[in-house]
């Protein structure tokens, strides 16, 4: 009575267990050494022979140089990660905020003719005022191009 069992593979849900594993090990060591060279990359601190060393290290030896660099500039690399996130955050919120003030001098060319329209629809101003201001809005000279001056209120 001596049969040698194999645990994982008399089990069948146990099997598939093992091997679900081992791919999500996998994928997590191909995601970490990725996540190692672009922090190699990203590090304005690291002159170019230790980016270049590092990166040896990690491709000769890559178990031991991920294991190492991530003892050795672990914290560092968060730092780093964060410091870009932000960075790109306030980009985008820097962006965000000049094309919702103003959208440019065409937007408040256009806000400024459509103002002059609603006045001359209204009557307030005659044809020939209309366009000696459209005139002045488009060449530049309008009240519309100093940011200081509000556009409606007049």
């Amino acid at each position: 009575m001596e049969a040698q069992t194999y645990l994982a593979y008399d089990f069948p849900l146990l099997s598939a267990f093992w091997t679900i594993l081992w791919v999500f090990l996998w994928i997590m060591w191909f995601v970490l050494l990725f996540r190692v060279v672009l922090d190699i990359f990203r590090d304005d601190d690291l002159s170019g022979w230790a980016k270049a060393g590092w990166l040896v290290f990690c491709l000769v030896l890559p178990f031991l140089g991920v294991f190492v660099y991530v003892i050795a500039r672990g914290k560092d690399m968060g730092r780093r990660e964060t410091a870009q996130a932000r960075a790109q955050q306030q980009a985008f919120d820097t962006y965000i905020r000049e094309t919702a003030q103003g959208g440019g001098e065409r937007r408040s060319s256009v806000d400024e003719l459509v103002r002059l329209s609603e006045i001359r629809a209204r009557g307030d101003i005659t044809d020939e005022e209309f366009n000696r201001a459209k005139d002045l809005v488009l060449s530049g000279s309008g009240p519309s191009r100093t940011p200081s001056t509000p556009s409606s209120g007049r």
